[in-house]
């Protein structure tokens, strides 16, 4: 969004208006996926809270890094891959956007595999969201929401402020149900918090990573807010504060859930989990509450992150980074190739979910860790022109860190992603008659090459599993 064009006027935020967007926007499916997400990576109650310490510390970190960029550049108005194109050059911001592209599809691809799940309650044709009628119903679904905004169709203010309620009301019911009960076990929570030692606790912590960064994605996206603040003093209070009542709700739920069921039962529960364990609080009807709310709530997220998905290289197109192509618009003003490209991307992953019976963690994983490197790009961006800057020290460390311990086989797996881009990166220099790279730019894209060739193969072998 270009903060030059945006028109204050008597509805602009306040600051209620602005936390409450804030946490609308980036709590999504995760907080009611993530306690059993973490068990099934083999993450005990000990581990769970530093990753979520680590977690809250490092995104505030990366948050104020972005808010800084916004101060320092407002004239940067691309989003988070332009601080990557200004810093490191042309080829390095084109991957940043291309990783941010992916990691926002993907994040798609992972909602319609939890939409069918918690479905799947209610009409157990569904499954667990994974199986053939699950990805023939999520295409259809994927394909009608195309329809709709290639029609121009936004999300109206009205359905942000349902989907959020939606997504909530769920929540403070578990939150509330758990503590008034007495359903909350200290014996379980105290036996689940070393867990039996099989597992050393760095790499039980190193396992949270990609939950946490999926659960805080979008928390970046609260610095394109300050344009319609009411006061620009709210800007920082409201991001501080929606930032700190995310974090809080996270922890809470991750540690009710950890004394209601032990780590082993966590980890045997389907998508969405936090059904399951209200279910155990209050019986059956909090299993129908939190599915209803998911429901809603994906079904609602699908068309923002839709609409994301598509505006994310029509708008690098726009800037030169993408080839022309997506840049291409209907009568309507809606990206139509890009938003076509993307949701042809969007089946071809659907249709590995049926051929593999990949799960909703498997997606968000690779999602997650697509988004670290436009993360870790901003923050040394940040770095690099306010140096000495503890926010852009911190956020940069972090961004290492998560990248890091992600793992080998998850960043062998991002690179098979990323080569494709290659492709068209030369294709856009082409078409704009310049040469594809530059010396250094050329040795980057080798090793892409070199790594997604590695990757392939060892998975072609057996050695490494993406799904």
């Amino acid at each position: 969004m270009d903060n030059d064009n945006v028109t204050r006027t008597d509805g602009s935020l306040s600051f209620g208006g602005l936390t409450a967007m804030i946490i609308g926007s980036t709590i999504g499916a995760g907080i009611f996926t993530t306690a059993g997400d973490m068990a099934s990576n083999g993450a005990h109650t000990a581990s769970v809270l530093i990753g979520w310490g680590i977690a809250g510390i490092g995104m505030y970190m990366l948050m104020m890094c972005f808010f800084g960029l916004n101060k320092l550049r407002p004239d940067l108005t691309n989003g988070i891959y332009s601080y990557a194109k200004e810093g490191f050059g042309e080829f390095v911001g084109f991957n940043s956007a291309w990783g941010y592209w992916m990691s926002a599809l993907i994040s798609n691809v992972s909602y319609i595999t939890l939409l069918f799940g918690a479905l799947g309650y209610f009409f157990p044709i569904f499954g667990s969201g994974n199986n053939g009628p699950s990805i023939i119903a999520g295409s259809i679904a994927v394909w009608l929401i195309v329809a709709l905004v290639l029609k121009g169709v936004q999300q109206a203010t009205i359905i942000n402020a349902v989907v959020t309620i939606c997504k909530l009301i769920p929540i403070f019911v578990f939150i509330v149900a758990v503590l008034l009960l007495g359903k909350f076990d200290f014996d379980i929570f105290m036996d689940n918090f070393w867990g039996a030692g099989d597992v050393p606790l760095g790499l039980q912590i190193m396992s949270t990573t990609s939950s946490t960064v999926w659960a805080f994605i979008g928390v970046e996206g609260a610095v394109v807010l300050s344009a319609r603040a009411r006061r620009s003093s709210d800007v920082g209070r409201a991001s501080l504060t929606g930032f700190l009542g995310i974090l809080a709700l996270y922890v809470i739920v991750a540690v009710l859930s950890m004394g209601v069921m032990t780590t082993e039962e966590l980890a045997q529960l389907n998508n969405p989990q936090m059904a399951q364990i209200l279910e155990a609080v209050v019986g059956p009807w909090g299993a129908t509450l939190v599915n209803i709310g998911v429901i809603i709530s994906i079904l609602g997220a699908l068309l923002g992150w839709t609409i994301i998905a598509a505006e994310c290289p029509y708008e690098a197109a726009r800037q030169g980074v993408f080839t022309k192509a997506f840049a291409r618009s209907n009568e309507n003003g809606s990206p139509a190739t890009a938003l076509i490209i993307t949701n042809i991307i969007i089946q071809a992953f659907l249709l590995i979910i049926l051929f593999s019976e990949s799960s909703y963690l498997a997606f968000y994983t690779i999602g997650s860790s697509m988004i670290m490197l436009p993360y870790l790009l901003s923050a040394l961006y940040y770095l690099k022109i306010a140096k000495g800057n503890v926010f852009a020290i911190a956020g940069s460390i972090y961004g290492v860190w998560m990248i890091i311990s992600a793992g080998i086989v998850q960043f062998l797996i991002t690179s098979i992603l990323y080569a494709p881009g290659i492709w068209v990166y030369m294709k856009g220099r082409k078409e704009k008659g310049l040469e594809p790279f530059k010396p250094f730019e050329r040795r980057i894209a080798m090793i892409l090459v070199v790594m997604a060739i590695v990757s392939i193969v060892l998975m072609f072998i057996g050695v490494i599993d993406p799904f």
